[in-house]
């Protein structure tokens, strides 16, 4: 099994490669459909790599995807299932595809929010727009109250 090449993003501007001896796959039957050959082929692949002890990653890396990922991780291990093709070269294939893809997302840092404020003439169409308002309902009011 070759190794896994991330590819370059925000966060990783080169890409980095995650070692093949790093991942972890296991195979098993795959539900569903599957003809002569449902019984006989062990199709789903778990590709699992874990986040703690990897290379790839460097230190703000890891924790960027630790952090993102805590959801989907096992302690710190990230698995990936893949059932959705008869062929397991398929799978494998599938797998790796979308464990590059989660971790590429998964070391994009943080968007710092720049303050910003209104405009004057949003400041303005605002005030006008809810002086209009207290305007049609002051109209509703029964005459000789105020």
């Amino acid at each position: 099994m070759p190794d896994l090449h991330v590819p370059p993003g925000p966060g990783a501007p080169h890409g980095f490669t995650v070692p093949a001896s790093e991942l972890v796959e296991r195979f098993s039957h795959a539900s569903g459909p599957g003809g002569q050959g449902v019984n006989t082929t062990d199709s789903r692949v778990q590709l699992s790599l874990d986040l703690a002890t990897t290379t790839a990653l460097t230190e703000t890396q890891r924790a960027r995807a630790i952090e993102r990922l805590a959801t989907r991780l096992s302690g710190t291990v990230i698995t990936i299932s893949a059932a959705e093709q008869r062929s397991q070269r398929q799978n494998r294939a599938a797998a790796r595809q979308r464990l590059a893809e989660l971790l590429r997302d998964a070391v994009v840092p943080p968007i710092m929010r720049r303050a910003t404020r209104p405009t004057k003439g949003s400041q303005r169409r605002r005030l006008e727009g809810k002086r209009q308002r207290s305007e049609i309902k002051l109209g509703r009011r029964r005459p000789g109250q105020e």
